[in-house]
């Protein structure tokens, strides 16, 4: 095992779990950061590698939470915590703006603040945001107005951080294929009287790939990013979304 440690924050999530499970698989610890400690029992049960640490990354408190259990220096931050707020501009209550910026906002600067005097030469911060902070519809006032937000944030960070060796980086996925986006697929079906198929069919339209994109492919990304090479990326969002963007920059 690496002297090092990893820091996943929603690690008991679909896409935490995956990108806990490929740093584990590379030799890292990983502290695992959730709210729920029955979920990090079971996430800690089967991986010897992962180090539970219960806090709401919602709350200023976890910075301390999460400093308090590092016991190494930092190889990687992730932030992949989700966001659950939804809704367009007519129809999402004003506050809940507020929410979406003290998760997807403020929770990247929170662990930011916990890891920051455990980061080392060529460690990595790293935050999944999403495609829609870059291209939102017309239906994404929280998640497209949040990680517009984020990827501002993130840009003052690589110029804080760059110049200290820690190096920064932004992936954004859209529409991922998981049992949460398949279920909301199903909900969408039963409730508008449409076809599982023909809702599922919308999502996968809005790709030139075909197809969207898996969690095993945005863990790999992920753990890409701890390759020495990977410092060309410095500051840089990737786009992993199966070519759900349109723009040409």
């Amino acid at each position: 095992m690496s002297g090092e440690v990893c820091v996943v924050v929603g690690a008991t999530g679909a896409m935490g779990e995956v990108i806990t499970e490929r740093l584990t698989a590379q030799g890292y610890r990983v502290l695992a950061v959730a709210r729920s400690g029955e979920q990090l029992d079971k996430l800690c049960a089967t991986n010897d590698s992962v180090i539970g640490c219960v806090a709401d990354i919602g709350s200023d408190a976890a910075v301390d939470t999460i400093s308090a259990a590092l016991d190494a220096p930092v190889r990687m931050a992730v932030f992949a915590a989700g966001l659950p707020v939804r809704g367009s501009a007519d129809t999402i209550e004003p506050s809940a703006l507020a929410t979406a910026a003290n998760i997807k906002v403020a929770g990247p600067l929170r662990l930011l603040h916990a890891v920051r005097d455990r980061l080392a030469f060529d460690s990595r911060f790293v935050v999944v945001a999403g495609s829609l902070g870059v291209e939102p519809g017309p239906l994404d006032a929280g998640p497209g107005t949040a990680n517009a937000a984020l990827l501002n944030l993130m840009r003052q960070i690589s110029a804080l951080y760059g110049p200290k060796g820690v190096t920064t980086h932004v992936v954004a996925p859209g529409p991922i294929d998981t049992p949460r986006l398949r279920a909301l697929v199903q909900t969408q079906a039963d409730e508008s009287g449409t076809s599982y198929e023909e809702i599922w069919s919308r999502y996968v339209a809005k790709t030139t790939l075909g197809r969207l994109p898996t969690l095993d492919e945005i863990g790999w990304l992920v753990t890409t990013l701890l390759a020495p090479e990977a410092a060309v990326l410095h500051g840089a969002v990737l786009a992993a979304d199966g070519g759900t963007r349109h723009g040409i920059v």
